[in-house]
């Protein structure tokens, strides 16, 4: 079963591509240097109060703006284990699968309060909000995007398969 426990940190709607990882950290690349700053220009404490584990709860069009990989890098290399929203933008969307960074889509999202503990259940597409005790349901994700997170990302998922077919 494939669930993530997490605490929750609460962002609202059109979080873009730059508030998540600012262009001015764009000149590098190293997931390590870019987790430094992540969501610094929507809260300058974010990295410090973040626990590896911690789940983004946010409004609709999370990761509009630009196109830049670099946001789900970012976020996955601070520690963010998934993001809960009500909706993604769609390059965000597939940029994340194809970073490894699990999304879930979720009209309720804006139920969710800061610091509760969340399950995820990607299996059952449940999200369980463990303080409220409350359910809400979401389109699970297909199991060819489950295997993409469980590699890692795409890049990972395509060198798992090609040692497969070449053994």
């Amino acid at each position: 079963m494939n669930v993530i426990t997490g605490k929750v940190w609460k962002f609202g709607d059109n979080i873009d591509t730059d508030l998540i990882i600012a262009a001015r950290y764009l000149n590098t690349s190293d997931p390590h240097e870019l987790a430094k700053h992540v969501m610094e220009d929507a809260d300058p404490e974010f990295v410090k109060k973040l626990q590896p584990g911690d789940i983004i709860v946010a409004g609709e069009n999370f990761g509009c703006g630009s196109s830049r990989e670099h946001a789900p890098i970012a976020l996955k290399a601070a520690g963010v284990a998934a993001v809960v929203a009500k909706s993604f933008a769609r390059i965000f969307y597939r940029n994340a699968f194809n970073m490894g960074l699990p999304i879930f889509e979720l009209p309720q999202a804006d139920k969710i309060e800061e610091g509760d503990l969340i399950t995820i259940n990607m299996d059952e597409g449940i999200v369980k909000d463990i303080d409220r005790d409350v359910e809400y349901k979401f389109s699970p994700i297909p199991p060819f995007m489950q295997e993409l997170l469980a590699c890692g990302g795409l890049i990972n998922y395509a060198k798992a398969n090609y040692l497969k077919e070449h053994r």
